[in-house]
Parts: C-alpha cells; sequence; structure tokens
C-alpha cells in the first residue's frame, strides 16, 4: 500500500479521496486515494506526482485564511532562507495537525461507542413496546370476552378452589368450559322458529333475550351457591342449583327455554371443587389442632414425670439421712423398715425414668358416655399421665353434658401400637371419617374386648356395661316430671 504523502489526510466525508490540511483548516485541494504501486517505478511516480501537487498548493503563509490568494514570490538571492522557513512551517503544520487528527479520532470513536450504546437502548426499548404491545393485546381479547359473557350474568369471581394446588387446575379447566358453552351458546336450549307479532325476527329476539335473562339468574345462583357452600354442606348447595334450573325451565317454558345438561354438569362440578377444599382446609384445621392437644397432653405428661421424678428424689434424699441416723444409734428394727421404704421408692424412680426414656409407653383406655353419644359409641385412646384418670377428667369438662365411663384401662409398654391396632380394626365404624384425630367409633365396649383377645392382647379388668350414673338418674327425673 502506497503511503499517504505528508500533509494528505483521508477526507471524513469522503473516504475515497484524500484532502490537503493547511494547518488551520481543509483546503479545496484533493487527490484520490493513493492505489498500491505495482513496483518501485509506480511508487517512485506517484511520490512526485504527490509532491508535485503539493507544490502546486499554497503554504498558509502565502495563502492565509482565504482559498485563491497568489503565490509568494521569491527572490533569486533569499530562495534559500525562504525555503528554510517554509520547511520550519511545514514541520509546525505537520506537528498540528497531527495532534487535531489525534484527537479527531478520538472524538470520533467516543461518539461512535455513544451511538451504539443509544442504538442498543432503543432496540431494547423497542423490544419492551412489542411486549408490552402484546400483553395489552391480549388482555383487550380478555375484556373482549369478558364483556360478551358478562351480559349472560358470567364472572370471573373468586373461588374457592383457586388456592389449592391439587385442584386449581381442574378449576381452571372446568372454568374454560363453561365459558366457551356460554360463548357458542351451547348453555341454553331453546325453540328455533318461535314468532312473536308474526314476526320470525322480532321471536329471535325475544328468544336471545329471554335466554340471557334467565341463564344470568342460573348463573347468578350458582355462584352464591359456591361463595356460600360450606364443608359437609355440598348436597345442600347442589340442592339449591338443581331447583334454580328447575326454574328457568319453568319460567321458559312457553319456549322451551332450559339449561342444558352439559352446562348444569359443569357448575355442578364446579360447586363440587369448591366444597372439596373447602373440607380438605377444615380436615387439615382439625389435624391442626388435634396435633396440638397431642403436643399439649406429651408436655403434661413430661411435667408430671418431671415433678414425680423431683419429688422422689426429695423422698429418697429423706429416707437416706434418716436411715445414716437410725443406724448411728444401733436401730436396726427402725433401720430395716425405712430400708423397706426407701427400695420402694428406688423402685418407683426406676419405673418414672423409663416411662420419661420409653414414650411408647402408657396406658390404654377405652371410655364411652351413654347419655351424649348412645349406646353404640366408644372412644379409644391412650395416655401417657401417671395418673390416666386425669386425661378422662379432662374429657369429661364441661363440654359434654355427662362424665365419661372407663370400660377398660390398662398399661403397656407399647400404648401406642395398641391404640393404633385398635383404630385400624375399626376404622370402618369411625364416627369423623375426616379428622382422624377424633377418635370415636361405632361400636360396643364388647366387641372392643373381643378385638384385644382376638389379638393377643392380656387385659386384667373390662367392665362392659356403662354406669352412667348422672345420665340415668336425669333421665329418671325427667320422666317423673
Amino acid at each position: 500500500m502506497t503511503p499517504t504523502p505528508p500533509n494528505w489526510y483521508p477526507d471524513p466525508q469522503n473516504p475515497s479521496v484524500v484532502r490537503w490540511w493547511d494547518g488551520r483548516q481543509w483546503t479545496g485541494h484533493v487527490q484520490p486515494v493513493p492505489q498500491p504501486a505495482a513496483n518501485a517505478q509506480e511508487a517512485a511516480a506517484a511520490a512526485a506526482a504527490a509532491v508535485a501537487a503539493a507544490a502546486a498548493i499554497p503554504t498558509a503563509a502565502e495563502a492565509g485564511s482565504t482559498e485563491g490568494t497568489p503565490r509568494r514570490k521569491v527572490g533569486l538571492f533569499g530562495a534559500r532562507a525562504a525555503v528554510k522557513d517554509l520547511a520550519e512551517e511545514n514541520d509546525e503544520l505537520r506537528a498540528t495537525l497531527q495532534r487535531v487528527g489525534a484527537w479527531d479520532l478520538a472524538e470520533i470513536e467516543l461518539q461512535s461507542r455513544q451511538a451504539r450504546g443509544d442504538l442498543e437502548a432503543l432496540v431494547a426499548q423497542a423490544e419492551d413496546a412489542r411486549r408490552e404491545i402484546d400483553i395489552l393485546r391480549k388482555q383487550t381479547v380478555d375484556v373482549r370476552n369478558a364483556i360478551d359473557v358478562a351480559e349472560f350474568g358470567l364472572y370471573d369471581f373468586q373461588h374457592p378452589a383457586e388456592d389449592s394446588a391439587r385442584l386449581a387446575g381442574e378449576l381452571s379447566a372446568i372454568r374454560v368450559e363453561i365459558r366457551r358453552c356460554v360463548t357458542t351458546k351451547r348453555a341454553t336450549t331453546a325453540v328455533a322458529n318461535f314468532t312473536f307479532n308474526n314476526s320470525a325476527a322480532k321471536g329471535r329476539t325475544f328468544v336471545n333475550d329471554m335466554s340471557k335473562m334467565l341463564l344470568a339468574a342460573y348463573n347468578a345462583e350458582a355462584e352464591n351457591a359456591i361463595k356460600t357452600v360450606r364443608a359437609g354442606g355440598l348436597s345442600t348447595a347442589q340442592a339449591r342449583l338443581e331447583k334454580s334450573a328447575d326454574r328457568v325451565a319453568k319460567n321458559g317454558r312457553m319456549i322451551a327455554l332450559a339449561i342444558t345438561g352439559e352446562y348444569h354438569r359443569l357448575r355442578m362440578r364446579e360447586l363440587e371443587l369448591a366444597a372439596r377444599h373447602l373440607s380438605a382446609v377444615q380436615a387439615a384445621k382439625e389435624a391442626e389442632r388435634a396435633h396440638r392437644e397431642e403436643l399439649r397432653e406429651a408436655k403434661r405428661a413430661e411435667d408430671e414425670l418431671r415433678r414425680e421424678r423431683e419429688k422422689l428424689d426429695k423422698e429418697r434424699e429423706h429416707y437416706e439421712n434418716a436411715l445414716l441416723a437410725l443406724e448411728a444409734r444401733g436401730d436396726e428394727t427402725g433401720a430395716a423398715k425405712l430400708r423397706d421404704q426407701l427400695t420402694e421408692i428406688i423402685k418407683s424412680i426406676a419405673d418414672v425414668d423409663y416411662r420419661a426414656a420409653n414414650v411408647r409407653a402408657g396406658y390404654v383406655y377405652v371410655i364411652s358416655n351413654v347419655g351424649s353419644m348412645g349406646e353404640q359409641v366408644v372412644k379409644i385412646g391412650m395416655t401417657r399421665r401417671l395418673d390416666p384418670m386425669d386425661r378422662v377428667r379432662e374429657l369429661s369438662d364441661a363440654s359434654v353434658p355427662f362424665n365419661f365411663d372407663v370400660h377398660a384401662l390398662f398399661f403397656s409398654e407399647d400404648a401406642y401400637g395398641i391404640e393404633a391396632m385398635l383404630h385400624r380394626h375399626f376404622a370402618g365404624r369411625r364416627v369423623n371419617r375426616i379428622n382422624l384425630r377424633r377418635e370415636f367409633f361405632y361400636a360396643t365396649p364388647g366387641e372392643v374386648l373381643e378385638a384385644l383377645e382376638e389379638h393377643k392382647v392380656a387385659v386384667v379388668e373390662f367392665r362392659a356395661d356403662a354406669d352412667a350414673e348422672e345420665f340415668r338418674a336425669s333421665r329418671a327425673l325427667h320422666d317423673q316430671a
């Protein structure tokens, strides 16, 4: 590549030419960008042409700040001094041009980077704008669909099952089908050739208006049924929706207007999902309450065992000190008696330590409350209390009208295992099938005893009959009144 001659620089506006810089400004002199020379002769010729062109350009001293100024006249005897002056001026101009050119290149590079950054920012903004337009377009479609179905009384209300991780997907699919039924006019059925005042057009308008009005009433009833359904009250809510469908058929009998079976089944299913979710929520709350009660019961048992151990430790210390005193006085009779009592205390301490260490040890109880639940219901449970009757007395608090009667109460090293076995045996007879912590079963005390004998559980004492003293006395007074 042939180098660019001195003082010639690429034209910023036309990269195919080079232009002369006189030290303060660009002149009007331009020439093509030097091309690669084929050989040394061509390179020399190109250099000579550049020198000739440069000789034809006025210097800054000759031209000043205006193009076309006549050349400086040099005398014969002052040529050497003039050449020296021109050389110095040329060197100064070249240095100035190099500084200006470096500054221009840095400034151009900076502006180029800024332009690229601005362009990237504009591209990102355009992409964000496109995404926002897509979202708004989808929302516009949803709003249009909502307006279309709102006249039929179908609104996107808060459904209980939306909060269910298990039922939310099924609910969403059902709601899509419900909306599709409404928009495709498959929610209702009516006559197709009804005329009003001998006008088929007026007849169609009348049928459409009646369909919208009665379908809106049905949808409002369905929404109210879903919002007011309670756990365990599904049948009542379903009967309410059935009556609404019957009313639509009754009020629209003149044009055979009725809710289609497909649409009615979808709304019934939507109602069922609400009831299922509420039942699951209630069961979870009941299980949580039962678990908290179980933890409180375990805490009470641990506190009792701790207090009992502290009391026995004090008694042992007292008897040990008394025994030492008797032995010091030589009272062997009294000392022997204290040794027997001390042995009993040490045995009790060992029992308490065993109960505290073995969390499965405890008392299994079978109790009933004839006055509250009848003769065919028993409660089967276990407790780790030192005195198991404390637990029975707690169950017989003011929440029930009569006290519980105890049919069996026995200690076992695996009380949890025996309780779980009896619960499995009578699983099909549970009173509460939602909250399994409610340990009531439709069974008689005799049937529980048979189950214990069948599973080889030794029971020393078992009472099949219930005293129910307060209940029987209250009934006798009632009969006498």
